[in-house]
Parts: structure tokens; sequence; C-alpha cells
């Protein structure tokens, strides 16, 4: 995701640059950012808000998504014993990709707006749990280079933030000053 911290504190003294632990920091960021969406719900006149929070929330899953699809999940996938995971996987992204695509298009108000968000995110919560719960557990058994793989994740990270103009994510309360870039139709790099 767009955040440059890759410090961890499940990491057990990891490498910084560990992958797993990367990815978990990811995984903490977006969940924290579903929290603050969901607060939002709650309130009146906040769509100024609510449309910077799921940019964000868009931003932060499509960097994430990229770097495990061309760099983690293929040397995991070489890896361990187990496709019906990584495949799994895939099809998961794909449908988060699907919501983020619908999400770039509307705005706060719109139907079903909310409703979106809210299924992005459990889609992100069921997908988390089988990353954490399996497929770390299994690259780390099969002895996944995790600090290479961490380094090469977070360079990769870093070119996908200043592509998508995502460096201010973390720290920023303002709506976009530029409009949303399509992603559904680039190609990965």
């Amino acid at each position: 995701m767009a955040t440059t911290s890759t410090k961890s504190a499940n990491s057990g003294g990891r490498n910084e640059t560990d992958a797993i632990a990367v990815l978990t920091a990811d995984h903490r960021t977006v969940k924290s950012l579903f929290k603050q969406f969901e607060t939002l719900t709650k309130q009146d006149d906040v769509d100024d808000e609510k449309a910077e929070l799921v940019r964000q929330i868009c931003s932060e899953l499509t960097i994430h998504a990229t770097v495990e699809e061309e760099l983690f999940y293929p040397a995991v996938r070489e890896a361990i014993d187990d496709d019906d995971l990584m495949d799994e996987a895939d099809i998961e992204h794909a449908s988060a990709k699907d919501l983020i695509a619908q999400l770039e298009e509307l705005e706060p108000g719109d139907d079903h707006y909310d409703a979106r968000v809210t299924v992005l995110g459990e889609y992100i919560d069921h997908h988390v749990k089988e990353e954490e719960g399996e497929m770390f557990v299994k690259a780390r058994k099969a002895d996944v280079n995790t600090v290479e793989l961490g380094e090469q994740i977070v360079e990769r990270k870093e070119a996908l933030t200043a592509e998508l103009g995502a460096e201010d994510d973390s720290a920023s309360v303002a709506p976009p000053t530029k409009p949303q870039a399509k992603k559904s139709g680039e190609k990965r790099k």
C-alpha cells in the first residue's frame, strides 16, 4: 500500500523489509481505513471525507494487490504445493479490483456507495485472514526468501506510489487534486 513504513509489531524481530512484515503492515493500514469509513457512515455531511478516504483505500489496495500479484504470489506459488490457495487469492483480488473500479466511478451518495465500501472491507478481511493464517505460514515453512522479496516489494511499492500519485495518502485529508485514472485497462510493468 502507499505507506512507506515497513515495520510491523508482528514481525518477530525480523528484518523490516521482510515481505510478510511489509504485507502485514499494509493489512493493518487498510483495516484502519475501513474502520474510519465505518465511523463516517454514522455521521452527516461527510461526503468529502468519505470520498477522500475511499480514494485512499482504493489506492492502498491497488498498490498492495499489484505487488502481491507481481512479486509475492509467484514466489509463494512456486515454493508451496497449494494451487487451490493461490488460485483463491487470485480470484479474491479480481473481486476486490472489480469493486475498486466501481467505487472509482462513484461518489458518496450514489446508489449503494456505502454498501460497496462495506463489502470491499468484508472481502479484504476474509482475504487477509487466509493470507496471514495460511499463505504466510506456508511461505515461511517453505523457506521463501522473504527478506529479498520484501526489498523488491518495498521498491515496487515506492514506484507504484509515485506512478499513482499516492505519495501523501497516509497524511492526506483534502480531496484529490487530479482526476483518478482508470486502472482496469493499465498494463503492469
